[in-house]
């Protein structure tokens, strides 16, 4: 649920209120019983979980680079994939 944020405009108490989409704004400062106004404020997020950087981005779980196959036509002995 977002939260929103509003600020009384009889003793400029600045408050948050979480609220759902289709709940109506708050009216009334908790504070006082005073008229309040939504404010436009930056938005916050945050990323739960991996998440494509765990996922697919972070080194520690990157795939090795699969060794390409002998062209030397001889002995694979000194191959990484020989073993």
């Amino acid at each position: 649920m977002p939260l929103y944020e509003y600020q009384c405009t009889s003793c400029d108490n600045v408050f948050e209120v979480r609220q759902k989409f289709s709940d109506a704004p708050a009216t009334e400062c908790p504070a006082c019983g005073g008229e309040v106004r939504k404010m436009i404020s930056q938005s916050g997020f945050s990323l739960k979980g991996q998440g494509w950087y765990g996922d697919g981005y972070s080194s520690a779980n990157s795939k090795p680079a699969t060794p390409k196959p002998c062209s030397s036509g001889g002995s694979c002995s000194g191959c990484p994939s020989a073993s």
